[in-house]
């Protein structure tokens, strides 16, 4: 538990542009490896939306860092219309519905089981990362990241 503390307070620490690197490089090793076990780049690339996703509304609330961040892939997934009000609108509507969002979770989770240890630490460190883009990992984020690791 204090080794993910520190991890924690490590990615809290980081500035824009190395989130924005780290990301990059992170993603750049998780889709084809994900396309690989989904067994489509398509199917790849919507199970790395769902993590990411996750990751943002497991605090019910979007961050203006957290948009920024993850920016490029909410225009890759849902196109023009993915700008910051809509994205905040759908984290909130997704944490409004809390029995779709736990069973979304639980399918997440689930995955992980089905993955690599390496490719699981990978996608871990991404949603952690993003987690604390805002400078603080909050209890809520911290626990959604605990179920993943399980």
């Amino acid at each position: 538990m204090k080794e993910f503390d520190q991890l924690c307070r490590e990615f809290e620490q980081l500035d824009p542009l190395t989130y924005g690197v780290l990301l990059a490089e992170k993603a750049a090793d998780i889709f084809p490896a994900l396309a690989l076990v989904t067994g489509s780049e398509e199917e790849g690339a919507s199970l790395f939306a769902t993590f990411i996703l996750g990751a943002v509304a497991a605090d019910g609330k979007l961050s203006e860092e957290e948009y920024a961040l993850v920016y490029p892939m909410f225009h890759a997934f849902f196109g023009e219309e993915a700008d910051y009000e809509a994205c905040k609108k759908a984290v909130r509507s997704m944490r409004a519905e809390k029995k779709d969002l736990k069973e979304t979770v639980d399918a997440i989770v689930d995955l992980m089981g089905l993955l690599s240890e390496e490719l699981k630490d990978e996608i871990v460190l991404v949603c952690l990362m993003i987690c604390a883009i805002d400078g603080k990992v909050s209890l809520s984020e911290k626990n959604w990241i605990k179920k993943l690791v399980r």
